[in-house]
């Protein structure tokens, strides 16, 4: 298989990400992940989507170590300064899963709060369903868990249409088009950097094919095993999507009625916010992070 590998030198200098890289190797791909905070707090699992990569979660990260937090986020295989796997044969649900699980498992995470946006989400919830021992809540901002039962939309439809006719995949400009705020030149720049030509966005590429958009796809079965234990969810669940995505607008109403945990939680909606709410409202988003794990974690009792 071959195996791309963005030059270190394009994430030098990108403004607010400053943090230092960490890996770990996966199946033989070298995955790369922040690690910020205290080694042994609670981790706080930041998961990005498509096509982002870690430095989405740039403006959260200070406020959750701030709080007293671990702050993991890493790079999907495929984007930010993670391994590349040059052919989109490569890029399937199971083995997205499969990586992330070996990172999680590498790292051994425990008591996780799982924070989980776009593609972060169909993974990350899968992640908490299949090893929900070591995942103490969950936030879902803009995702779902589909299982091609029900049909994904037509904003998706579109979506998904683009980003295989388009003959140059602009990544910045997804991101910057996903935005209700206006980013700055080298925020977008900084959003392109992981990619120094399309051979370098297979992955980008080959994601909306993998959502499942019919009862017989690939993955459709893992998913509503993962859903069958998300019904049964009883530990902290809290949505909090914003107000102008079209791509996973109602969703988070799917999430409150079907699992448990999300009864009586402080659901939030977040104004003015697009698809990369991390963009528009991250410190907001942050400060929501923050204020659901305090509230539900465990008292502490005297010793």
């Amino acid at each position: 298989m071959e195996i791309l590998r963005t030059p270190d030198e394009r994430f030098r200098n990108l403004p607010g990400y400053g943090f230092a890289p960490h890996y770990v190797h996966v199946d033989g791909l070298r995955i790369h992940y922040v690690d910020e905070g205290p080694p042994d707090a609670p981790p706080v699992l930041l998961l990005h989507g498509e096509p982002s990569w870690s430095y989405l979660y740039r403006k959260l990260i200070p406020i959750i170590t701030a709080a007293g937090y671990r702050a993991v986020a890493p790079d999907l295989v495929g984007f930010g300064r993670s391994d590349k796997p040059a052919r989109r044969s490569a890029y399937t649900y199971a083995n997205h899963v499969a990586w992330l699980k070996g990172l999680l498992f590498a790292l051994d995470l425990q008591e996780i709060t799982l924070v989980a946006q776009d593609w972060g989400g169909l993974l990350g919830l899968r992640l908490a369903a299949e090893h929900s021992s070591r995942f103490a809540r969950i936030v879902a901002a803009n995702t779902a868990l589909p299982t091609g039962d029900q049909p994904l939309g037509l904003p998706f439809r579109l979506w998904q249409l683009f980003s295989q006719l388009t003959p140059r995949l602009p990544v910045g400009g997804i991101i910057r088009m996903g935005c209700v705020s206006r980013l700055p030149a080298a925020v977008v720049a900084a959003y392109n950097a992981p990619f120094p030509n399309e051979r370098f966005k297979a992955g980008a590429r080959q994601f909306p094919l993998l959502v499942p958009s019919s009862p017989n796809d690939p993955a459709a079965p893992a998913n509503r095993r993962a859903w069958a234990v998300l019904r049964r969810w009883e530990k902290p669940f809290l949505t909090a999507f914003s107000d102008s995505d079209p791509i996973t607008r109602g969703a988070e109403r799917v999430f409150q009625a079907r699992i448990p945990g999300a009864q009586g939680q402080p659901h939030t909606t977040i104004r003015q916010g697009g698809h990369f709410l991390q963009e528009d409202h991250g410190e907001q988003f942050a400060h929501i992070v923050v204020d659901f794990i305090r509230r539900t974690a465990p008292e502490k009792r005297p010793v």
